[in-house]
């Protein structure tokens, strides 16, 4: 999963006035300033960590599947930049949900925004949430509609590739991605 996030602030930064939502700001070494938009933010989660993204977050967890109906051979994987939370490990591309925005909407247009993935090109077979209460990940499972070739096209992506699924786990993967994996394959395995 990746959450497109800068790194997350440091545990001396104070709490916000406003429920836990600290404003989002440029990380020390980050990426080079954009706009804000509104689902920018990080969350203080009733889990006890922080997480980014004011009204949530999304990512899609994009899957190869050659033959109809047949097994999944590879998934499209984020390879993060270090500035980013859990820099240098592999996730999926994803972040904030705008307050506006269904999940799927959110993936789907982080996944443009990252990968450069047409969301034509892809079809939902379903989601997979991990809701924290105050704060939600929602992992949009899709496999081709038509052949993709994601590309890295921003400042938060070392490399994106289609990685097979039986080596997914050789490489440093997101902590909650890897939580998440196995149980994200069963799924893409059974048609999600």
């Amino acid at each position: 999963m990746s959450d497109g996030a800068p790194a997350e602030p440091s545990s001396g930064t104070p709490a916000s006035p406003d429920g836990g939502v600290t404003p989002a700001g440029p990380p020390p070494a980050g990426p080079p300033a954009r706009e804000p938009r509104p689902g920018d933010g990080w969350v203080a989660c009733a889990c006890g960590r922080r997480h980014w993204g004011r009204a949530g977050a999304a990512g899609l967890l994009l899957a190869r599947r050659p033959e109809p109906g047949g097994p999944v051979t590879h998934v499209v994987l984020q390879h993060r930049v270090g500035w980013s939370d859990q820099g240098g490990t592999w996730g999926i591309p994803g972040g904030a949900r705008e307050p506006d925005e269904t999940p799927v909407a959110a993936a789907l247009r982080e996944a443009r925004e990252e990968a450069g993935i047409d969301p034509a090109a892809v079809r939902v077979l379903g989601t997979s949430l991990l809701d924290h209460g105050t704060w939600s990940y929602t992992t949009v499972l899709a496999e081709e509609a038509v052949p993709v070739v994601p590309t890295v096209t921003d400042v938060e992506s070392l490399e994106m590739a289609w990685v097979p699924v039986d080596e997914v786990t050789d490489r440093p993967l997101l902590a909650a991605f890897a939580e998440a994996w196995p149980a994200l394959r069963r799924r893409l395995d059974a048609g999600a």
